[in-house]
């Protein structure tokens, strides 16, 4: 355990920020599930819909640094493909 007053006030911060990452994560996760749903469903324009949430929450996601670029450049990459391959 942390003696310094520095040290403790840290340890909440980095608390705090682990618990709003996993919040967003996780959200990401069941939009992306939303996305994949559709398409297993064969709709189109929901798939549709739902891909433009996902990709705009991954890109803030991004923007914050809770993904890095790439990783997120990638989901929304592999989202739009398949979105696009429903025809």
């Amino acid at each position: 355990m942390a003696n310094i007053k520095s040290a403790k006030k840290r340890i909440l911060v980095i608390e705090t920020k682990t618990l709003r990452n996993k919040m967003i994560k996780s959200k990401i996760k069941t939009m992306v599930k939303k996305v994949e749903a559709a398409i297993a469903a064969g709709d189109k324009a929901a798939a549709e819909a739902s891909l433009k949430n996902a990709i705009s929450e991954i890109s803030k996601a991004a923007s914050k640094g809770i993904y890095h670029k790439n990783n997120a450049a990638r989901k929304i990459s592999r989202l739009t493909v398949a979105v696009n391959k429903m025809a």
